[in-house]
């Protein structure tokens, strides 16, 4: 018999506060031998348009099975659904508004129909999404109905998207591009400053520079100083393509 998937939460919470702890209580209580891994809580505030540029890359290396409880959701509590995704190796869980319309191989979509007994107007992630991924890392999966990608809250959106998408804690500033489909010769601008390829910090100068970062995404960056505040940097800025 194997092992109940690892659950790994990715959210826009910050760590002050209960709620990080609650929905991590919420899969304890389910099954106390669960394993949860905090992947991330800082994730674009109230933006699931840009966290879902930043979800599929910051799970590119977690291992098969792994569940993902995948919360930015500032319409809790409205009509959006509650989806369960199967994408490549991955389960994710989360609501439907964009945030899981850009994982790649998606091979199932499913509307989440259980819920419990108690449900919060304002906090799904603790007690409607937390629940179900525990559910399924422990083979009982709840009530779903089949859906298709194309009902998919983004389906439409772009495959990449040329903006910051997220801001680090030293400054530096993923965006929602590929960096396999940039070569080391391409400049990019930001507002009126051109930024240059540079393989890593230590062979950058002090002016900014993008690189190749380990999420498999175009960064940009100073090296010893934060970008962000040199160039007055906010999630959602343009990123032009020279």
């Amino acid at each position: 018999m194997s092992l109940p998937a690892p659950i790994f939460l990715f959210t826009d919470f910050g760590y002050a506060g209960p709620y990080v702890g609650q929905m991590t209580g919420a899969i304890l209580a389910i099954d106390p031998g669960l394993t949860v891994i905090n992947l991330m809580h800082d994730a674009p505030a109230m933006r699931p348009d840009l966290a879902a540029y930043l979800l599929p890359a910051v799970c590119r290396e977690l291992p098969p099975r792994a569940i993902i409880v995948a919360v930015v959701d500032p319409g809790v509590g409205g009509e959006r659904a509650a989806l369960r995704v199967d994408a490549g190796d991955h389960v994710f869980i989360g609501p439907d508004n964009g945030l899981l319309s850009r994982l790649p191989d998606i091979r199932r979509v499913e509307i989440i129909d259980w819920r419990p007994a108690t449900l919060s107007n304002s906090f799904h992630g603790r007690d409607l999404f937390a629940p179900v991924a525990a559910m399924c890392a422990l083979g009982r999966p709840p009530e779903t109905t089949l859906s298709t990608i194309a009902a998919m809250t983004g389906h439409t959106w772009p495959t990449q998207l040329d903006q910051v998408i997220y801001i680090d804690a030293y400054g530096n500033c993923m965006t929602g591009m590929s960096s396999e489909n940039l070569h080391v010769n391409s400049r990019l601008r930001v507002g009126n400053t051109e930024v240059r390829w540079a393989r890593t910090f230590g062979e950058a100068a002090s002016d900014p520079f993008w690189y190749a970062n380990s999420q498999g995404l175009v960064e940009i960056a100073a090296n010893r100083a934060s970008l962000a505040d040199l160039l007055s940097l906010a999630p959602g800025d343009k990123i032009l393509l020279d």
